[in-house]
C-alpha cells in the first residue's frame, strides 16, 4: 500500500522534481484529462468524485508517509484542480494550455475560499480542497475565455 500512497500522491514522480512540482505535477494531469475528456460530460464529472475521495485519502496517507503537511511532492490535488478546470472544454491545444495556465494562476494565488481550505484543514480533505476551489474559478474564467476566442 505504500508504494500506492506515493506513486498516486506524486502522481507518478511528477511531485519529485525538485523545482515547481505542482507544475509538473500539473502538467502529467494532462495526458488523463485527454482520456477523460472522450467520456460523455456527465460521465467525466462522475468520474470526478471517487477522484476527489481517492486523491483526498491518499493526500492523507502521503502526509504521514512523507511525515509533512501537504508535502511538494503531494501533487495528486493538483491532477484533481486540473481535471475540474477542464471540465466541459474541448480537448484542443488551446484549451489544455489556457486551462493549464489558469489553474496554475487560481491555485497559486489562491482565491477564498480556497486560501481558508489550504490553512485551516488539516487533513488530506484540506491538501485538495484548495485545489478543487481553484479548479472551479479557473473552469468558470476558462468558459468564458473560450466562448471570446
Amino acid at each position: 500500500m505504500r508504494g500506492f500512497v506515493i506513486a498516486a500522491a506524486s502522481w507518478f514522480g511528477t511531485g519529485f522534481f525538485p523545482v515547481a512540482s505542482g507544475t509538473v505535477g500539473t502538467l502529467g494531469a494532462i495526458p488523463l484529462y485527454l482520456v477523460l475528456a472522450r467520456f460523455p460530460l456527465w460521465l467525466y464529472l462522475a468520474t470526478l468524485v471517487p477522484f476527489f475521495f481517492l486523491a483526498s485519502w491518499v493526500s492523507g496517507a502521503a502526509e504521514r508517509e512523507f511525515g509533512r503537511k501537504d508535502s511538494g511532492k503531494i501533487v495528486i490535488d493538483e491532477v484533481m484542480g486540473y481535471l475540474i478546470t477542464m471540465a466541459g472544454a474541448h480537448a484542443d491545444w488551446r484549451s489544455v494550455v489556457i486551462g493549464f495556465l489558469l489553474f496554475r494562476f487560481f491555485d497559486i494565488v489562491k482565491v477564498p475560499p480556497a486560501r481558508y481550505f489550504d490553512r485551516q484543514v488539516k487533513n488530506g480533505y484540506g491538501v485538495v480542497l484548495d485545489d478543487v476551489v481553484a479548479g472551479l474559478y479557473a473552469c468558470a474564467v476558462l468558459h468564458m475565455v473560450l466562448r471570446f476566442l
